[in-house]
């Protein structure tokens, strides 16, 4: 079946689950599985528990050597305490173990924006009856880059902290390496930053420079809101509540069910052994017609899907069928043509099945996000008058694009702007060259890249500084392997207003930055942005209170309950 026809069938059978997905809930970015379905025929399998179905287990529960993305990552959320927290419905960080959000109208942070001062809750208890207190804070921090594990994230840390140490028990400070308000949300919620107990650590094997702790690997020294029980390698985890939380306890003990089968993943949720499941489509199509599972629509992924524009193609680097000439991208009106002729509504109701909206350059659940932002959009009129302008509407064109193999996503982007182009004017012509996925990723990491364009989703950043540093700054990732400094009529504005507004600590100024930035980008594009996807999370129906942030890395078990 090809991708797109896949994702058709998807859409239907999403129409068997009565009043599965609202779009209230998918704006909101939160939904309830009470609210968004009817009430759940089946008695309640496994009363009291929480169970979840991953498809694989986590290479090591150790927040100093997991690796981003990883299963360890997804059961450290659970185990573990940070300074902030992110709340269920906002991109703003929420205390934790920290009483406040620094901000330098509360006197946290230093008017310099470098100093950052958390005050740490009295009465915390690790999972083993010890007290938390600065110094675990700072032993916590300490270790991971100590450690400084190649498969760790110690790189978080790294990038921006430049000391930090705990002033009294209940006092930790940070000092930055440079201003950056994107520290609160993207560094201090981060894995590497949770909370261990030094008590724990130390005695089960220290930290020693470069090296793992076998211990930590497989065992619990968090204070969150459920504790390790038990690991079977392979086939489950198993988590009870932790009853002396400092916070609102969790309200079911959890089950971490290892079930790298489809087959076992959809026989387990139809026959109620599990209460959540991962979204993957191909279990929605599976389980279709079952109304006693809910898929819910929950916000909008961190991920557009885009086409990016090389403005630094090598001299003969092209396909033979390639007529463009290297310095084809430099001229922004091809780049603002290319955006126009872009059929943004098809690629959400056709390539996404309806399960996306035309995107904005800041994804919906991002801080800076706003609904009345501009987007791209479709307007072939003005697309004609810019290839007339730049000669190749008489002259035509024919030119490369390369993606993923099949990939049931990213091959639409390809096919739409194939078919819009060349509906536009014959004399246009879009080769989408499809790769083997392994191919695609060693093509896209070259520098300089050579392909007039390719095609991906967007890293699941959790701030904009990080989006806008990677993707538009013409000195970012991105910038510099596609030139953009080929192409910007004012790369230094662009540049500057980026650099401001990672700094900036008013947050109310800061997003209106982000949001002054979006116009700047559309006039002067370097990518298609060509969609939001929606963020599907497939659950039983008697699972209660479900509510789910796109910024988080999994659903956060504490909040749910089902009966």
């Amino acid at each position: 079946m090809k991708p797109v026809k896949k994702l058709i069938v998807i859409l239907m059978v999403l129409a068997l689950f009565a009043s599965a997905c609202s779009d209230d809930d998918a704006e909101e970015g939160t939904t309830s599985a009470a609210t968004a379905t009817t009430a759940a025929s089946a008695d309640v399998t496994n009363p009291g528990v929480l169970v979840h179905s991953l498809g694989g287990e986590p290479e090591g529960l150790d927040p100093a050597q997991v690796f981003a993305g990883g299963y360890g990552d997804r059961v450290i959320i659970q185990m573990y305490d940070f300074l902030l927290d992110l709340p269920p419905d906002s991109p703003e960080p929420v205390p934790m173990i920290s009483t406040e959000v620094p901000s330098i109208e509360n006197g946290l942070v230093s008017a310099d924006g470098l100093v950052y001062t958390f005050p740490i809750r009295e009465g915390v208890k690790f999972h083993d009856g010890t007290d938390l207190t600065a110094e675990d804070i700072e032993y916590s921090w300490d270790r991971v880059l100590t450690m400084d594990m190649p498969e760790g994230q110690a790189e978080v840390l790294n990038m921006i902290v430049e000391d930090f140490r705990a002033v009294d028990d209940y006092t930790f400070e940070v000092t930055l390496q440079q201003p950056a308000a994107w520290f609160l949300t993207a560094v201090v919620p981060s894995i590497p930053a949770a909370i261990v107990s030094k008590d724990s650590v130390e005695a089960n094997g220290g930290v020693v420079a470069g090296e793992p702790n076998e211990w930590m690997l497989d065992h619990d020294a968090g204070s969150g809101p459920y504790k390790l029980v038990s690991w079977d390698r392979n086939i489950r985890l198993t988590f009870e509540k932790y009853d002396e939380y400092w916070g609102e306890p969790a309200k079911l003990d959890a089950r971490f069910e290892v079930t790298p089968s489809e087959s076992a993943t959809v026989l387990g949720m139809s026959g109620g052994e599990y209460d959540i499941v991962e979204p993957t489509p191909q279990y929605l199509e599976e389980l279709a017609g079952n109304e006693d599972v809910c898929p819910i629509a929950a916000g909008f992924l961190l991920e557009p899907l885009h086409l990016a524009f090389n403005l630094r193609i090598p001299e003969g680097a092209l396909p033979d069928s390639d007529t463009i000439p290297e310095d084809f991208f430099w001229d922004k009106r091809v780049r603002q043509a290319f955006v126009a002729t872009f059929d943004y509504e098809a690629m959400a109701e056709a390539g996404l099945a309806g399960f996306g909206e035309p995107a904005t350059l800041i994804p919906p659940p991002m801080f800076g996000y706003s609904p009345d932002l501009p987007k791209q959009e479709q307007d072939l009129a003005l697309a004609e008058q810019l290839f007339r302008e730049t000669g190749y509407w008489d002259e035509g064109f024919e030119v490369s694009v390369i993606v993923e193999e099949a990939n049931p996503t990213f091959l639409p982007v390809g096919l739409i702007l194939k078919d819009a182009l060349e509906t536009l004017n014959p004399n246009f012509r879009v080769n989408v060259i499809q790769v083997a996925e392994a191919q695609f990723d060693e093509e896209h990491a070259k520098d300089p890249f050579e392909y007039a364009m390719w095609i991906k989703n967007a890293d699941p950043f959790a701030d904009p500084h990080f989006l806008f540093n990677r993707y538009w700054h013409p000195d970012g990732v991105w910038g510099t392997t596609l030139g953009y400094r080929n192409g910007y009529e004012n790369p230094d504005a662009i540049a500057d207003l980026i650099d401001r507004a990672a700094a900036e600590t008013d947050l109310e100024l800061r997003a209106q930055m982000y949001q002054d930035l979006v116009p700047m980008l559309l006039d002067d594009p370097m990518w298609i942005w060509a969609a939001d996807e929606v963020n599907l999370q497939i659950v039983r129906c008697w699972v209660d209170d479900f509510v789910y942030n796109p910024l988080w890395i999994m659903p956060r078990w504490k909040y749910y309950n089902k009966g």
